[in-house]
Order: structure tokens, then sequence, then C-alpha cells
């Protein structure tokens, strides 16, 4: 499981290093290939393909009939792009995803369980901040959880 929050830089060329501690979760549970996708949050989300594989037979199941649906097909599974991790535990995030989350220089990668979220910084910070206010929405999750 993917857990822990590191912050990077994003080359002039568009590429991240995949945190150490999440390349050992894809090396020992999976293999070295990312799904990364767009978020309605305004972040990437990057997922190791067997996860991916799952999320694309979930979707499949759906009725395009429904709008909503017919949108989230078009938003989260167009934009999925598979993005090898180089020699050098970097991968290549395309432009259009940049763009989409804004990715400019300062990043943080987010474990989430069974997928990392990347995020601008300066998006991570506000969205945090906005978590931290809403502590009673929080702790009726995790009292739902049992925790």
């Amino acid at each position: 499981m993917f857990r822990g929050r590191f912050e990077h830089t994003i080359d002039s060329k568009g590429r991240i290093s995949i945190p150490s501690k999440f390349r050992e979760v894809l090396v020992d549970r999976y293999d070295e290939r990312l799904v990364i996708t767009n978020s309605y949050d305004g972040c990437l989300v990057a997922y190791p393909f067997k996860e991916w594989q799952i999320v694309e037979e979930k979707a499949s199941k759906l009725t395009t009939i429904k709008k909503e649906t017919s949108d989230f097909l078009r938003f989260f599974i167009s934009g999925a792009t598979e993005c090898p991790i180089d020699k050098l535990g970097r991968v290549l995030i395309p432009p259009v995803l940049r763009e989409h989350a804004k990715l400019e220089k300062d990043i943080v990668l987010v474990g989430t369980l069974k997928q990392v979220e990347i995020w601008a910084k300066i998006r991570w910070e506000a969205i945090i901040a906005r978590a931290q206010q809403d502590e009673g929405g929080v702790r009726e999750v995790l009292a739902g959880l049992g925790l």
C-alpha cells in the first residue's frame, strides 16, 4: 500500500522522481508501470497497472446512456496514459496532464493506499488546509470506519 507524502520538483522536461518507498511497493506488489490520469480534485492520480486494470474493468460495465457516466469516461478514462518508470526512478508526465494539475515546479506525491496522487504544492497546501478545517467531517468518516 502507498502511504506518506513526499515533496519533490518536476524538471523542465516534465519528469518527476517516484519516491523510493513508492518504488518499493511497485516492485514488491506490482511492476514498474503506472497509469496516470486526471482527477476531479485538480491533481493527477497514478495507479499501478494492475490496479488500473480493475478501474477499467469496473468502468467498462457502466452504461453510457447516463450523461454523468459519459462525462466521467471522457474526463477520467480518456486522460489515462501509461507512464513507465525509467532506470533513474523517474516518470514523464504528459503535457496535457501537467497542465490539468498545474504542475510547474514544486510538487507533492501522496500515497492514498492503492494509488498515488500528484499535486502542485500550492494546490496541496490549499486542499490540506480545507481538510483540517472540516475536522467534523473527517471524524465522521473515521467513526464510520470504526477508527
